[in-house]
């Protein structure tokens, strides 16, 4: 299965994407496109980036496809510099939420370092999908 553009703006893309681990890379290029083109500064792009392959990890990880076998992921950039990122999927058995870990857990802080990037994250549920989203700061890079 191949990237499907759902809907693309100057200011927002909607991407439905097989649920496999291969999207996070596919959706990462194309947001680095997008931001990089909007000329967002780079350490931003690369915090974008990263909280994204949190976002679809954790999906692929701790949640179902939606109905096709997909699942979305969306950005959109919003006024005062800041970038929504989104991925939903069909939902799961737990809630997601950050873990209190020991300095040894070798795993299980994708969360926490999404909270750490962004301004705030959260998750939306309805009957047929979860999606978790997080806004980050993303300024324009200094003009050259």
């Amino acid at each position: 299965m191949t990237v499907a553009p759902v809907e693309s703006s100057a200011t927002s893309t909607a991407l439905v994407l097989p649920f496999e681990v291969a999207s996070a890379r596919k959706a990462r290029r194309r947001l680095d496109a997008d931001l990089t083109a909007a000329g967002i500064f780079a350490d931003d792009v690369q915090d974008a980036l990263l909280v994204l392959s949190e976002l679809v990890g954790n999906a692929l990880r701790h949640a179902r496809p939606l109905p096709a076998g997909t699942l979305r992921v969306t950005w959109a950039r919003l006024p005062e510099q800041l970038v929504e990122l989104a991925v939903t999927d069909g939902g799961g058995p737990t809630h997601p939420r950050t873990l209190e870990l020991p300095a040894s857990a070798l795993g299980g802080r994708g969360l926490a370092i999404v909270g750490d990037l962004s301004e705030t994250w959260g998750v939306r549920r309805d009957a047929e999908s979860t999606t978790v989203y997080a806004v980050l700061r993303c300024r324009a890079a200094a003009p050259a």
